[in-house]
């Protein structure tokens, strides 16, 4: 049967009133309209219409490590896959460095552990135990001053070099100031003891104490081919080691004769080691150490003052017994013939043919004569000038030696008498 909502007024006493009231439930109202009741879950009653949905406080760090709002196994695991992903971001970016370049990566070069063996009689041997007694030459003058080099030959102090070096060419005095330095860089003042500038040697002495001394060795031994080195100051570039062989032997040298002076005329060893302008007056040695020859001149090509793998030696007998002399004369006499020559080349003669012969000389007393061509002195071969002059001086005054000549179409051998210069 029908009845009233729950809540309603009761009906008229009339009883005639209508079974729903205004304020009745639509749903149960045939005659009200359609409309879109509330939600059919209620809200909970302390909850206001309007009012933002409640959540919880958030945590800050403090709150997270101090206070105790998080437990230490979490904060543990947290940090360990943080590092995790920063060890792995890290590598992943070396490798796409690294892949960045090909040309570019880590590397270990290999190095031995010791050193590089130098026998008995190797190159840097042998500049070891020489170059110490090897000294770079000053010499200052009013009007300027020049370089050389030098070597010790003897413990008292004496060194022999070059009278070019020593002298400036000449142009030196006996104001000139002479200093040595060492290769340890020990500063001596020098004497000059003497010079000889027919050969273009000199010997000058310093005073110091227990010097390295460099030994003569045979220079007639030599033989071409055979390896040496040149020890001295080219271009003032001290303790200076090159090295070569000997391209010639017997190779007569002419310089100088400027002025009316003697020419410096030597019987030299041609070598390609290389020499320039201040290694003047430095030793040559062989593979023994040993002084061959005394440096002394170049030849280069025009236009070109340095080493072209010509270079020049005074061959260590013939300084050997130069410097000697000086040691104990102050001076040198070499043997002389006594005449004037020049060079010729023809089909019938080639040698130094006589210009003119000094009255009362060695030429003159033996017969030679003016147009007589030289060939040979001794087992000397001449074929010019300057090797008339070298032959002549393998000898010492006063010896006899044969000499071979063409006159007028043959040829004569004559006993020629040398005499001093």
């Amino acid at each position: 049967m029908l009845q009233r909502p729950p809540g309603s007024r009761e009906a008229g006493a009339g009883g005639d009133e209508a079974l729903w009231s205004a304020d009745s439930d639509p749903w149960r109202d045939p005659a009200a309209g359609a409309v879109i009741g509330p939600p059919a879950v209620a809200k909970d009653d302390d909850e206001d219409e309007g009012a933002p949905d409640k959540t919880g406080p958030l945590l800050s760090l403090s709150d997270v490590l101090f206070g105790r709002r998080v437990k230490p196994l979490a904060l543990g695991v947290l940090g360990l896959v943080a590092l995790v992903i920063g060890a792995a971001g890290g590598f992943v970016g070396w490798l796409v460095a690294r892949g960045g370049d090909a040309l570019t990566s880590e590397v270990t070069l290999a190095q031995t552990d010791v050193g590089k063996e130098r026998p008995a009689g190797s190159v840097a041997d042998i500049a070891k135990r020489v170059r110490p007694a090897v000294v770079s030459i000053e010499v200052k003058i009013a009007q300027g001053g020049g370089t050389g080099s030098g070597v010790v030959i003897d413990g008292s102090g004496y060194i022999v070099t070059n009278w070019h070096v020593v002298t400036l060419e000449g142009r030196a005095d006996a104001s000139a100031k002479i200093t040595t330095v060492f290769t340890d860089g020990t500063r001596a003042e020098a004497q000059l003891v003497g010079t000889d500038p027919k050969t273009d040697l000199a010997v000058i002495k310093v005073k110091v104490t227990n010097p390295t001394v460099l030994q003569f060795g045979d220079s007639a031994k030599l033989q071409v081919g055979d390896s040496v080195l040149a020890i001295g100051s080219p271009l003032g570039l001290t303790d200076t080691v090159t090295e070569g062989i000997v391209s010639a032997l017997h190779r007569p040298v002419v310089a100088g004769g400027d002025n009316g002076e003697s020419p410096i005329t030597y019987d030299a060893i041609q070598t390609d080691a290389a020499v320039n302008q201040g290694n003047s007056g430095g030793p040559l040695v062989d593979s023994t150490g040993a002084l061959v020859g005394i440096n002394s001149a170049i030849r280069s090509s025009a236009g070109n003052t340095g080493s072209v793998g010509l270079g020049f030696a005074i061959p260590s007998n013939d300084a050997k017994r130069i410097a000697e002399a000086i040691i104990r004369d102050g001076s040198v006499k070499h043997a002389d013939l006594g005449a004037n020559v020049k060079s010729v080349s023809a089909e019938t003669a080639e040698g130094a043919q006589v210009v003119n012969v000094t009255d009362g000389g060695a030429a003159a007393k033996a017969g030679l004569a003016e147009g007589d061509v030289i060939r040979k002195v001794g087992d000397r071969q001449v074929r010019n000038a300057a090797e008339l002059t070298v032959a002549v001086r393998q000898y010492q005054p006063g010896q006899t030696v044969p000499v071979v000549l063409a006159r007028q179409g043959r040829e004569l051998t004559i006993q020629v008498t040398l005499q001093s210069d």
